[in-house]
């Protein structure tokens, strides 16, 4: 099947749904070897993957995955980006996650480790104590107390492990990195996610539209950022209600400082924790607090919770203020891991 497969996609001929599900049956089943996993994922990304093919890649990924049942009454979000800008950036979407949360929100966040950054949201919550292969019972107890919790993608899709070694042998973005973030286990229909490239800004809705998803916003920054930045414009697209909006959102027209790229990124783990906690607890810079703002706001509109950009940023700033965000991390911790590592941390 897979053969039939690479030769079709070898002269540039788009495949149809049916046939991508069938070809990512035998994939995620591991019936197909690596070098086949190679040309397949390959040639796809030399072709460009249609609406159709990734659709039904996708499908069949949540398929194969495991399934987590929130128990929350409630609009529940997620909100991640699909990686690889390679600006080592700290861990500005699961920040901004707590700080959802903590403003009303209930966000059922899915992640992994890192890719091409420093540190990615997995290895955030693994530093508290989080025990990253908890069963799907167990995180959604973790969502209902807490309005929030984490699900580790190499534990909820166990099949994709048959593709890793392609993958990090083709080194190159694949189809995979833009499914990813729309793979989540709890099945939400509301999501912020942001994009690695301008294409994908209006074409992802549309894709998620096809499954059902309520409200969706997809943003990328003009200085690369898969996700808002304060250091310069953010092009965003909104479904909502079966429409779909295009805007530009500048950080100083919504009451936010413009900022410099270098004073949010980071070079190690320890920094990104520092980060992450130091946000927060209200001691990170402030590039790295009104960056976090901007994407909650983002978030907060997802969740129908800020009526706009504005009244976002202004209900996120004040979660932090307010101590709010950082109550809701260590109550988190204290339930769910070691708060001894956040005190070490807040402490010095």
């Amino acid at each position: 099947m897979i053969s039939k497969i690479i030769k079709i996609l070898e002269e540039k001929t788009n495949l149809s749904y049916d046939q991508v599900k069938e070809v990512m049956t035998d994939i995620l089943s591991g019936k197909t070897s690596d070098s086949e996993n190679i040309l397949f994922l390959s040639n796809l990304a030399k072709k460009g993957e249609t609406d159709d093919e990734l659709l039904g890649m996708l499908d069949k990924m949540n398929e194969f995955a495991l399934k987590v049942v929130p128990k929350n009454k409630g609009t529940i979000i997620d909100m991640c980006g699909t990686g690889g800008d390679r600006l080592q950036t700290f861990n500005i979407s699961t920040t901004a996650s707590f700080v959802v949360a903590a403003a009303g929100g209930i966000v059922a966040k899915h992640g992994n480790r890192s890719s091409s950054g420093v540190s990615g949201s997995a290895d955030i919550f693994e530093c508290f104590g989080y025990d990253l292969n908890q069963e799907p019972l167990q995180i959604s107890k973790i969502l209902e107390k807490h309005n929030i919790c984490f699900m580790f993608a190499q534990k909820f899709h166990p099949a994709m492990r048959h593709v890793s070694a392609a993958r990090k042998q083709i080194g190159k973005r694949t189809a995979f990195n833009l499914l990813g973030p729309l793979s989540n286990p709890a099945g939400v229909k509301n999501q912020l996610v942001g994009v690695f490239s301008i294409e994908y800004l209006d074409r992802l809705p549309l894709i998620m539209k096809r499954q059902g998803i309520e409200n969706i916003m997809t943003v990328r920054s003009d200085n690369g950022m898969d996700e808002f930045s304060t250091s310069s414009v953010n092009r965003v697209c909104v479904l909502r209600d079966d429409k779909i909006l295009m805007n530009v959102i500048d950080p100083e027209v919504v009451g936010l400082h413009k900022s410099k790229l270098h004073d949010i990124q980071i070079k190690t783990k320890e920094d990104a924790i520092k980060a992450f906690v130091g946000v927060l607890n209200n001691t990170a810079n402030q590039a790295m607090i009104e960056t976090t703002a901007l994407n909650a706001a983002g978030g907060l509109i997802v969740a129908n919770i800020a009526k706009n950009f504005e009244d976002g940023v202004e209900i996120a700033l004040k979660t932090i203020n307010d101590g709010k965000a950082f109550s809701l991390l260590e109550d988190f911790v204290e339930d769910t891991g070691d708060v001894s590592k956040l005190k070490e941390i807040v402490n010095g």
